[in-house]
């Protein structure tokens, strides 16, 4: 089944539990991933703490993953800070990836990883796509590209059916969520 998860800006902002909270309650993203980089334990715990409970199962967290148990979050995010999972946790695990060879290397260790920029990105400028549709289609036919690897960069809602198209198991959207 396809996946559609939002990733938060990267600052905070007046306001950002509830939208959160809004954006959970349309209906047509399945997660939303907490990314903050240089943010602290206790700045991700106040927006944690804000979010209404109904919706910390389908959050996930990039920085600070004791915080993730703490609150019965859906999963962490692991990145250079964060290279691995805390001791014991069960929960979900994903990760970035920015090529096929990392693709490759993360995909068994995850539950799902995202490949980026596939498109031009929306929030970073001079991000500009790294792969062709050609090898997109070569890594979807070789199954390096399956349901457990969600399209990242320049991914908007209406791209969603064509990402899908392309052979993603889902998509991540960052700037398009909080265009202004």
């Amino acid at each position: 089944m396809f996946k559609t998860i939002v990733i938060t800006k990267p600052s905070f902002f007046a306001g950002e539990a509830d939208a959160i909270a809004r954006l959970l309650d349309r209906g047509d993203i399945d997660m939303l991933h907490l990314r903050k980089p240089g943010a602290t334990k206790n700045d991700m715990e106040r927006l944690i703490s804000e979010i209404p409970q109904e919706w910390h199962s389908r959050l996930v967290i990039h920085d600070h993953p004791l915080l993730a148990e703490r609150y019965g979050l859906y999963g962490i995010h692991l990145n250079s800070r964060f290279p691995t999972p805390p001791q014991g946790w069960r929960g979900s695990v994903s990760r970035s990836c920015h090529s096929l060879k990392e693709l490759t290397e993360w995909k068994p260790l995850c539950n799902y990883v995202s490949l980026s920029p596939i498109f031009d990105s929306i929030s970073k400028r001079g991000y500009t796509s790294a792969f062709t549709a050609r090898e997109i289609a070569q890594a979807v036919s070789e199954g390096i590209i399956d349901d457990k690897v969600y399209a990242l960069g320049g991914v908007t809602f209406d791209r969603l059916a064509e990402v899908k198209d392309m052979g993603f198991g889902g998509a991540m959207i960052l700037g398009d969520a909080w265009r202004e």
